[in-house]
């Protein structure tokens, strides 16, 4: 699964991981992150979700990267918002009021260009990448916010039933890639309703991820 794959669902509008209201155990469970008013949270492959309207409306700040640049400008094009446009490396920088959105791989973005933030919200990120890619997308998000605590939305079900993505991304697989470095805390598990598209049980589970240090 690669980039073209990716550019080729935006382009055709397959948006079915695309959500009309921001999600349900984003709203409930936002709060136990405990940050401040103006805490800045990084939503790595944002797409155009309605999550960051949400955030926004709360007074926090928000940090997206997304590797489609379609889906960034339908995200403004919503909010009604005009960006300062940069080149960062191989990434397009567009900054405007409290976003910061970055376009491209975000294997590409460094801690240097992206700044400090404060939280991670991950609800489409890690359940859309393959396994082979999950560890080096979680070691890399951890080196890239300071291991920053996580509000991680994931989906269970029996892969065999149903390719991804979203992919099943179970306890032991959240364990097995995040365990060394955060505490665990499952907080809501709730069954999807009518299943995947309509093919296979399954469940969506909130969790929150506290540094150890």
């Amino acid at each position: 699964m690669d980039a073209r794959f990716w550019h080729q669902k935006w382009q055709r509008g397959d948006l079915g991981f695309h959500q009309p209201q921001a999600n349900p155990l984003l709203v409930r469970h936002c709060h136990r992150l405990r940050l401040a008013p103006g805490s800045r949270i990084l939503l790595p492959l944002c797409g155009m979700t309605l999550d960051i309207s949400w955030l926004l409306a709360q007074g926090f700040r928000v940090a997206g990267v997304e590797l489609s640049q379609v889906a960034v400008d339908e995200l403004l094009n919503r909010l009604n918002l005009e960006p300062h446009i940069t080149q960062v490396g191989s990434l397009r920088h567009h900054r405007v009021q409290d976003i910061d959105l970055f376009v491209g791989d975000i294997f590409e973005v460094s801690a240097d260009w992206l700044g400090p933030v404060d939280a991670i919200y991950d609800r489409a990120a890690l359940v859309a990448l393959p396994d082979a890619t999950r560890q080096r997308y979680a070691s890399h998000l951890i080196r890239l916010t300071d291991t920053a605590p996580q509000l991680l939305i994931t989906y269970e079900y029996d892969q065999s039933q149903m390719a991804g993505p979203p992919f099943s991304v179970p306890q032991p697989a959240i364990e097995r890639l995040y365990g060394a470095a955060y505490q665990l805390q499952s907080l809501e598990r709730q069954a999807v309703a009518g299943g995947f598209k309509g093919k296979v049980a399954a469940i969506e589970a909130a969790w929150l991820l506290q540094p150890k240090r």
